[in-house]
């Protein structure tokens, strides 16, 4: 209902649960609520604020804010429906959710973190039958011949299959409900052993305890989680922020802390682009070699390269600064795109060099002649460009938005002073002139 009152939310759906056999397998205490939306005056970011603020209103729930495919690739990286999950690995579950409790307080206040939750863990009453060994032997019973007799009288054991038409129902073999009620009526259970039948409180203590619902371990370590999520900030600040408020707390010994979530995923692809970035340079100013046979005119060519950048970093400062993978295929591609106008420039120059012509005139004429290519070329990838970067609170645009406004943002620097750098810089084979 809440949802519903939000006027960009076209319906809600709810699925409460997953079955067992699932591959991300859920209890009925969670539930996963779709929510289609159509924006109208408001950005998404707008949106996605105003939904998290009237879900904050709710007591008693924890809310993860994303869509369908973010959460699977999440739960993926790190094991949990968020970009950041902080793991607190220790023996004690108690002392683990307290400590998760006192990380979730410190980074509360830190800018840019929303969905901020502690891995839910209830405890809930159980029994627990404790073996007393010395007994087992005095009548015979094996721990495991104790364990499996204990399951069978209290979880059941399927036995045989019986057919009724076309369906086929199992046969368990396990204590009828009423006789284990109490526990009482646990302690009085049967026990079948060599000499006869013997009650399960002979040789086995049943004690009333709680436990938490769930235990989740990771590399056989008990670990809680606490996840984030990050809105209007890069995701690196926002971990380097979190890691300086949890290096505060002090853990004992025995209890450590290890990060996870998309950052990690998205440093490793960082350095991997970093390195391409690097072998692409080298291999557009080997090509440029190639091309012109001139280690000074291909550096000068590649000067295009800082000039796009300008317009690159520009685009990001104007759209939010925040420098995201797509960001930085953006920068990649528009490595490429940035060294064509110099290239056509530097070309006519050694063409109207070769026909004796002096520095001036081939610069002006060189210039001229290339000018309209050059424009031609840039308006149309510019203009191709421009729906992709406007569109950035599109669905579906979140990749493709912030690498067209790299694209275009250093295309439009690149082609601009591209035409007052090279021409200015350019060292050229010409006859000298008084001019």
């Amino acid at each position: 209902r809440a949802l519903l009152e939000i006027p960009e939310v076209k319906a809600v759906g709810r699925k409460t649960g997953r079955a067992e056999l699932d591959e991300h397998a859920l209890g009925v205490n969670n539930s996963e609520l779709e929510v289609p939306y159509e924006l109208g005056d408001r950005s998404r970011e707008e949106l996605m604020a105003d939904v998290r603020e009237r879900l904050g209103r709710i007591p008693g729930i924890s809310v993860e804010v994303g869509a369908p495919i973010t959460h699977r690739i999440d739960a993926m990286l790190s094991g949990t429906r968020a970009a950041i999950a902080i793991k607190v690995f220790g023996p004690d579950l108690n002392r683990l959710y307290d400590y998760a409790g006192e990380i979730r307080e410190a980074i509360a206040d830190i800018p840019g973190l929303t969905d901020i939750n502690v891995e839910q863990q209830v405890e809930r009453p159980q029994l627990k039958i404790v073996p007393r060994r010395e007994m087992l032997a005095r009548y015979g019973i094996s721990l495991p011949a104790f364990g499996e007799a204990v399951s069978t009288l209290l979880a059941g054991r399927t036995v045989s299959q019986v057919y009724e038409g076309n369906q086929t129902f199992d046969v368990v073999l396990k204590v009828a409900d009423g006789s284990r009620q109490s526990i009482e009526d646990v302690h009085h259970l049967l026990l079948d052993t060599d000499s006869g039948k013997v009650e399960l409180g002979n040789v086995a203590d049943v004690i009333s305890s709680v436990g938490p619902n769930t235990v989740n371990r990771e590399n056989a370590a008990r670990k809680v989680v606490v996840s984030a999520n990050v809105a209007g900030r890069d995701l690196h600040g926002a971990v380097r922020d979190i890691r300086e408020k949890v290096n505060q707390i002090n853990l004992p010994q025995g209890y450590h802390v290890e990060y996870g979530g998309q950052f990690e995923s998205e440093a490793s692809a960082s350095r991997l682009l970093l390195a391409l970035s690097v072998v692409s340079i080298v291999v557009i100013l080997l090509l440029l070699y190639l091309q012109f046979r001139s280690w000074k005119q291909s550096v000068v060519v590649l000067l295009n390269l800082p000039l796009a950048l300008i317009g690159g970093v520009l685009a990001l400062v104007v759209t939010g600064g925040v420098v995201s993978i797509p960001a930085i295929i953006g920068f990649i591609s528009l490595f490429g795109m940035a060294t064509r106008g110099g290239m056509l420039l530097v070309d006519r120059y050694n063409e109207l060099a070769r026909h004796g012509l002096s520095r001036r005139e081939v610069v002006l004429r060189g210039s001229l002649d290339r000018l309209l290519p050059i424009l031609m070329t840039a308006l149309s990838s510019g203009l191709a460009l421009i729906p992709l970067a406007l569109g950035s609170s599109l669905p579906g645009n979140e990749i493709q938005s912030p690498m067209a406004q790299v694209m275009l943002g250093g295309l439009l620097t690149s082609t601009l002073l591209n035409l007052i750098i090279v021409p200015l810089m350019a060292p050229l084979k010409v006859k000298e002139t008084g001019d």
